[in-house]
C-alpha cells in the first residue's frame, strides 16, 4: 500500500492541471544510487505497465512496478513547503537510513 497526504495531493493535483496533461497518473519507483543506496524515482505516467500495481484510485492513480514496490510497501508520500525546502517528502518504513535531503536511503 502507498498512500499521499492531502498536501502530497494537492500538489499532485496542481502539477497535472499545470504540466501533466495527458497522463494518467504518476509512476513512482526505485534506483540504485545516490548517497545512501537507492533513490526515489517520481514521473507522469503516460500508460500502465504489464506488471504495474495501481494506487490510490480514487484520485491520482499511482503506478509502481513489482521490483520497487518491494522496497516502497508501505510508503507515505507527504509534500512540505517552506522558506528552505519544497518538495515531495517519503517516509519509507522499508529504510534503515536515509540522506539527509530524503531522496535517498538504505534497506
Amino acid at each position: 500500500m502507498i498512500t499521499l497526504t492531502d498536501a502530497a495531493q494537492n500538489e499532485l493535483d496542481r502539477i497535472l492541471q499545470n504540466e501533466g496533461k495527458g497522463n494518467k497518473g504518476i509512476r513512482l519507483g526505485v534506483k540504485g544510487g545516490g548517497c545512501s543506496g537507492f533513490t526515489y524515482v517520481m514521473d507522469f505516467a503516460i500508460e500502465e505497465r504489464e506488471g504495474d500495481q495501481l494506487f490510490n484510485t480514487q484520485r491520482t492513480p499511482v503506478f509502481v512496478d513489482p521490483k520497487s514496490l518491494e522496497f516502497l510497501d508501505n510508503l507515505e508520500i507527504d509534500f512540505s513547503s517552506d522558506l528552505l525546502n519544497r518538495g515531495f517528502k517519503f517516509r519509507n518504513p522499508n529504510a534503515t537510513k536515509s540522506c539527509g535531503c530524503g531522496t535517498s536511503f538504505a534497506v
